[in-house]
C-alpha cells in the first residue's frame, strides 16, 4: 500500500536534511495550510509546497 502521510523521517530523507529539518519543513506546510500542529501533511500537499513532482517522492517513499 502506498505511503500517503509524511512523517520528519520521510521529509529528510527527501530533502537530504536532518530530522529537525524535516520536522521544521512540515510545521511550515501546515501553517500555510492552516492546519493544527498534529495534522498529517499528505504526499500532494508536500509536493504542492515543495514543487516536487508527486510520482518522483511516491517511487522514493515506497522504496525505502
Amino acid at each position: 500500500m502506498p505511503q500517503v502521510c509524511l512523517y520528519p523521517k520521510d521529509v529528510a530523507q527527501l530533502t537530504g536534511t536532518g530530522y529537525d529539518a524535516g520536522k521544521r519543513l512540515l510545521q511550515r506546510i501546515r501553517i500555510r495550510l492552516h492546519k493544527p500542529a498534529r495534522a498529517y501533511v499528505s504526499v500532494a500537499e508536500f509536493c504542492a509546497y515543495t514543487s516536487l513532482p508527486e510520482a518522483e517522492v511516491t517511487a522514493a517513499l515506497n522504496r525505502s
